[in-house]
């Protein structure tokens, strides 16, 4: 895989954010540098995402997109773009913008990719499933009968709806990420994985907050995500972006539910602490959005064939908390 990567031209939208810099860090490290990069930097630190990571150009993403609107070929050829760019707040209620933003410009950047002939791979998310009722598998046959339960999960289930309805699943790939977490997500600020934010909370009290379960069959504590380390989440993201992989949606997750307080637990192991857990209200205003089980079938991802292991709970929280959050350290500096 390494020389198919090394002889290519790559777009990564998004690419200073949290999947995306790791996208690009997993790129890197398969030979690949000639990458543009497109964000929305602003005036946070996620920059400091791409500091030690190699790519050839960087662009606002509105630029760019304005300028391959007026001019397609204003940028020449790319073998692949890889659009991660979105607003991933599950709080934002600003339904416009999302639809603007998430929606409209998957649509039109998937268009022009597609009419350049590029691969096209595209973030979709596991809050399309909502609240799981009607399943979570990455099939097309249900798409109808998903309900998310926020507006961040219904601007991706717009275009997975658009992609279908216009049979372009049959030529790019979504992916669907459930709940990833790893370095180079400190930009996040509220919505940062439960790991960096109990570090801190550890770090500062020498104790973590967890919500309390308000459904009878999961006490507090024991609600369950399928966790997954962002190294994983990259090397699986560009697996699919390859020439030739599969097409259609596909889940991406451990393949494995555990609860908040496993997720706890690694944490105060890594730091040599005993646990010590205070259980808090939920705010009212998601407890009926809540979701209390995820679980990613990723059968279809390992038919793909994707065959590497997937890093266990225990070992990425070790890997992400030892390497990276102590030290203060984002990916690609490693060794510094």
């Amino acid at each position: 895989m390494g020389k198919e990567w090394a002889e290519k031209r790559v777009l990564v939208t998004g690419g200073a954010g949290f999947i995306g810099s790791a996208v690009v860090w997993q790129l890197n490290r398969l030979g690949c540098d000639n990458i543009v990069v497109t964000d929305f930097l602003g005036t946070g630190d996620k920059w400091m995402n791409l500091r030690a990571l190699g790519f050839s150009d960087y662009l606002e993403a509105d630029e760019f997109l304005d300028r391959v609107r007026s001019r397609p070929s204003a940028f020449g050829k790319f073998d692949t773009v890889i659009h991660l760019g979105a607003c991933s707040s599950t709080t934002e209620r600003d339904a416009a913008y999302l639809a603007r933003n998430n929606y409209g410009y998957t649509r039109d950047l998937g268009a022009w990719a597609l009419g350049r002939e590029a691969r096209f791979v595209y973030a979709s998310s596991a809050a399309t499933y909502g609240d799981g009722s009607a399943g979570m598998e990455d099939g097309q046959e249900g798409l109808g009968r998903l309900r998310p339960l926020n507006m961040y999960g219904y601007s991706k289930h717009l275009y997975d709806m658009h992609a279908w309805r216009h049979g372009l699943l049959r030529r790019i790939a979504g992916l669907k990420y459930f709940n990833v977490y790893g370095p180079n997500e400190g930009h996040k600020g509220d919505m940062r994985s439960v790991v960096a934010g109990g570090f801190e909370q550890i770090r500062a009290a020498g104790r973590m907050r967890l919500f309390k379960s308000y459904r009878a069959e999961y006490r507090d504590g024991e609600q369950a995500r399928d966790f997954l380390y962002v190294k994983d989440a990259a090397a699986m993201t560009v697996h699919l972006a390859g020439k030739g992989r599969a097409n259609g949606l596909f889940n991406l997750g451990s393949g494995t539910a555990r609860t908040w307080l496993d997720l706890a637990r690694a944490i105060f192991s890594t730091l040599g602490r005993k646990p010590e857990i205070d259980f808090v209200e939920m705010p009212e205003t998601i407890r009926d959005r809540y979701q209390y089980f995820t679980r990613a079938d990723i059968s279809r991802l390992r038919a793909s064939g994707f065959r590497a292991p997937i890093t266990t709970l225990e070992d990425s929280v070790a890997d992400y908390v030892g390497n990276y959050l102590v030290p203060g350290r984002h990916l690609g500096e490693e060794d510094a």
